[in-house]
């Protein structure tokens, strides 16, 4: 009598089998139809292994310029507009031989702490309902492991508390309350980030927003005068990439997200991919702007890939932007057909090349390294009138 568990091994391997053949006779007979339906030219199945075997068995890697020996690699660190103090931060560390993840989120901390930053940390814009809400995400390029929280309360450094998911959970993303009772067991302080400023202009915003509610704005001549010179919505955050000499990338991106938003809205600088990606191989790439836009095509992690086919940071980035604007829809775009948002890309590679990129310039990014601390020009896809 054949035991039950034999009898099953030999029923899967015939199975398996007659699978098998039926599949290789399936492939003959497709390939054979392709060369009859094609007048004798290879079918799609045979150009493929052709080409293959044309190639030594694989595809052929895009050439790059050549990377400098370890430890000559350019040392630097690149950020958005209002990073400007801390690549100057960054980059002290990095020469001091500090990690580059510790120097960066060292960099970003410093403006995290900013009150007058209405887009990061303590003195971040609110949400509709006037709770200061922070997301924020890192990536170690020499480990390749990542670490994110997203509507995190009452706690400034998320930069930081990102590390630590990554250093010290199985996990990448934690959100909301899980990630806020993380923060306490690690020694966070809980604290109001809403400053007075934050406040005054979220009051405005709600008491502007409707003509049939009941709120009602003060007059114009007693507005306080930070609500006069600020009034739009931002959409602000920083991003940092730090390289050493030994050529390793790291990336943070901290935001409080879009002002006013909706309780629990987590825009791109969280994800992984989206508000940044490292890899130690080829670059990173990080981003500020609508988060929208740049979670529905991935950008980073695309600007990136582009690195690695070839292209360098500026052209990478300005062909992510352009796939942006042509999958736009109809209700963010002014009668030209171009978005009416801003997007902006910061994008360093392997070898030491830096771009940043913008959907409308004119606009600037921070960098510190060997010739000193600094804005330069973002390279845009379109130009706003002076």
């Amino acid at each position: 009598m054949t035991h039950p568990a034999t009898g099953r091994r030999e029923f899967l391997r015939g199975a398996a089998a007659t699978a098998l053949t039926a599949t290789s006779l399936n492939v003959v007979a497709s390939l054979h139809a392709g060369q009859q339906g094609s007048g004798g030219s290879q079918g799609p199945a045979l150009q493929s292994a052709a080409g293959a075997q044309a190639s030594g068995g694989s595809r052929p890697q895009p050439e790059r310029p050549p990377l400098p020996a370890k430890g000559k690699f350019p040392v630097k660190a690149v950020s958005s507009h209002n990073g400007l103090e801390a690549t100057r931060r960054a980059y002290e560390l990095l020469v001091q031989g500090k990690d580059t993840l510790e120097a960066a989120v060292a960099g970003v901390q410093i403006v995290e702490d900013d009150p007058n930053d209405l887009t990061v940390g303590y003195g971040g814009l609110p949400n509709e309902n006037g709770i200061v809400e922070l997301d924020a995400s890192v990536m170690h390029g020499p480990t390749h492991q990542a670490g994110a929280v997203a509507s995190v309360q009452n706690i400034r450094h998320v930069s930081r508390l990102a590390m630590l998911v990554m250093q010290q959970t199985d996990h990448v993303l934690l959100v909301g309350q899980g990630a806020k009772d993380f923060a306490r067991a690690q020694g966070f302080p809980e604290e109001n980030l809403l400053t007075e400023k934050a406040r005054k202009i979220w009051l405005y915003w709600k008491q502007t927003r409707s003509d049939i509610d009941d709120w009602l704005p003060p007059p114009d001549d007693q507005l306080d005068p930070d609500v006069k010179k600020f009034f739009n919505r931002p959409t602000g955050t920083i991003h940092l990439a730090a390289m050493n000499a030994d050529g390793d990338i790291s990336g943070v991106t901290s935001t409080s997200g879009l002002a006013f938003k909706l309780p629990g809205r987590v825009g791109d600088s969280p994800i992984i991919g989206a508000g940044l990606y490292v890899d130690n191989e080829i670059g990173s790439c990080g981003s500020t702007g609508r988060g929208e836009a740049n979670l529905q095509n991935v950008c980073s992690f695309a600007a990136v890939e582009l690195m690695r086919q070839g292209l360098s940071p500026q052209e990478a980035g300005l062909e992510v932007l352009r796939r942006v604007a042509k999958t736009t829809p109809a209700r963010l775009r002014d009668d030209q057909g171009r978005p009416t948002f801003n997007l902006k890309f910061y994008v360093l590679a392997k070898d030491g090349r830096h771009a940043g990129l913008s959907m409308w310039g004119p606009d600037k990014f921070s960098i510190t390294d060997a010739n000193g601390t600094r804005h330069e020009e973002c390279v845009s896809l379109y130009q706003r009138q002076r």
